[in-house]
């Protein structure tokens, strides 16, 4: 078999996050790395999803990604080329938080960390091109006020910070596509499937679907040849749907530069 190529999984000990590496990991033409914040769940999630695959190609990174400093230092850690990205990782705390960055948490996770990861790694992703993003957002998108974003005057409400998130994350991926096009990096987000879930049971939500139900789409974006070349799409079990808020360009050009402006 030719050398493996690199897919990285952010996110990877969630429901989701970890079927999708180990969706990956099974095909066997992947070294997956899998990226989470806590080292125990991380070991934990890499020896049932290795025991279940049967294959050992599996990598274990710890960094916050709501922090820029801890993602960037991953990137440098020279993992190159890079073939696949999958941003998967999310939270929605119940009450609003801050990272020690004074940035909302669920703001600076779900969409700065998703922006972060894209950035920091795109001179790996390039190297790996034709290579693929996958923004994993949600049918559940909507509400977003560009002027206070991190629920700095609005009352902060869990489901509505998390509505607001999905919603950038399918207005960056449009963006990011079209900045990309020309790199040969193809960018599509998705929604994952209705799983039960940490995440979900914070929006007080539970799930229909398992785990491997809720990774077929977003794997699907990842490594099937059936949509190589597909870029700036949002999809919904492996269907395209029209993106309402990826009409608004003037909306898109603002959220990019709204997230560009962050140096922390």
């Amino acid at each position: 078999m030719p050398d493996k190529k690199t897919a990285i999984v952010t996110g990877a000990t969630g429901a989701i996050g970890k079927a999708i590496a180990r969706q990956i990991l099974a095909t066997g033409s992947y070294r997956v790395i899998m990226v989470a914040r806590d080292p125990g769940k991380a070991e934990k999630a890499r020896e049932d999803i290795v025991r279940v695959a049967g294959i050992e190609d599996l990598l274990v990174e710890i960094a916050d990604l709501s922090r820029k400093h801890e993602i960037f230092a991953l990137a440098d850690r020279g993992y190159s080329p890079v073939h696949v990205l999958v941003n998967v990782a999310a939270q929605s705390p119940r009450a609003r938080q801050e990272t020690p960055e004074g940035i909302e948490r669920q703001w600076a996770t779900n969409v700065l960390g998703y922006y972060w990861m894209i950035q920091a790694f795109l001179p790996h992703l390039r190297a790996g091109t034709p290579s693929r993003i996958v923004n994993v957002a949600s049918y559940w998108a909507g509400g977003m006020d560009l002027d206070d974003p991190e629920f700095k005057r609005r009352r902060y409400n869990n489901d509505a910070a998390y509505r607001q998130s999905k919603q950038a994350n399918r207005m960056l991926s449009a963006s990011l596509a079209e900045l990309f096009r020309a790199d040969g990096i193809a960018v599509n987000a998705c929604h994952p499937g209705d799983v039960n879930s940490r995440l979900s049971n914070d929006l007080g939500f539970g799930g229909h679907e398992t785990p491997d139900q809720g990774a077929d789409t977003p794997v699907w974006l990842a490594i099937s040849p059936e949509v190589e070349g597909v870029t700036g799409k949002y999809f919904e079990n492996r269907q395209e749907h029209n993106c309402s808020f990826c009409h608004n360009k003037k909306e898109m050009k603002q959220l990019l530069e709204i997230v560009e402006s962050y140096q922390q």
